[in-house]
C-alpha cells in the first residue's frame, strides 16, 4: 500500500489544529412558530432602545456592529420602522473553576524492576501538588429571533464556549456570534432582489 510521504505530517498538523481550536456549541430553543417565509428585513432591539447585552461596553458595541454586518452581508436589510424580524441579543457570562488532577506515578520504573531511591523517593513525592485549579468563564451568546406580526419566537439560539484568557474574549464572542448567525441564516432562505 502506497502512503504519500507528506501524509503523516499533514495528518498530525490537522489533528493539532482540530484540538487547538476551542469548540462552540449552538443550541436552538424556544421555537414557538416555524420559519415559514423568508425574512428580508430586521431590526436589532438592543441598538434601537440602547439596551446592553454584555457587561463590557466595548464587546456590546462590537456585537451590535458585527450582527448587523453579518445579516446585511447575507442579503437582509436593516429597517427600524417596519421590520419582518426583531432580533434581541444578550449574554450569560459565568465565572467558573476547573480542577485538574495530576496523577504522578511515584513508582514509574517499578514494573521494570529498576529502582532509584534518590530520583523517586516516595517521601518527597507527597509534597507535590496533585490538584491544580484554573479559572475560566463559560460564555453564552444568546440571540432571540421574534416575528413581530405574530409576536412569537421563531427561535432562540445560544452559542456556548469557554474563555480562559480575558484577552481572547472579544475574539471568542465574535466566533460565537458568527456560529449562531449562520445557524439562523441556514433556516432563513433569503430571496435576492
Amino acid at each position: 500500500m502506497f502512503v504519500p510521504k507528506y501524509f503523516f505530517p499533514l495528518a498530525l498538523f490537522s489533528l493539532l489544529l482540530l484540538f487547538s481550536c476551542s469548540s462552540i456549541e449552538v443550541f436552538k430553543e424556544n421555537t414557538e412558530i416555524p420559519v415559514s417565509k423568508p425574512y428580508q428585513s430586521f431590526v436589532i432591539v438592543n441598538k434601537e432602545l440602547n439596551i446592553r447585552g454584555f457587561e463590557e461596553n466595548f464587546i456590546d458595541e462590537m456585537v451590535k456592529i458585527e450582527l448587523q454586518k453579518q445579516l446585511e452581508q447575507a442579503g437582509m436589510v436593516y429597517d427600524a420602522k417596519r421590520p419582518d424580524l426583531v432580533i434581541r441579543y444578550h449574554s450569560n457570562e459565568d465565572p467558573r473553576k476547573k480542577e485538574t488532577i495530576n496523577n504522578v506515578n511515584p513508582y514509574p520504573f517499578w514494573g521494570y524492576r529498576v529502582y532509584d531511591p534518590w530520583l523517586f523517593n516516595p517521601y518527597n513525592m507527597q509534597n507535590m501538588n496533585r490538584v491544580s485549579v484554573s479559572n475560566y468563564e463559560l460564555l453564552q451568546v444568546i440571540l432571540d429571533f421574534i416575528d413581530p406580526v405574530q409576536d412569537k419566537y421563531l427561535m432562540t439560539l445560544t452559542a456556548v464556549t469557554e474563555v480562559s484568557n480575558p484577552k481572547t474574549k472579544p475574539k471568542k464572542v465574535l466566533k460565537s456570534l458568527s456560529s449562531a448567525t449562520q445557524v439562523f441564516l441556514k433556516t432563513n432562505p433569503i430571496i435576492a432582489k
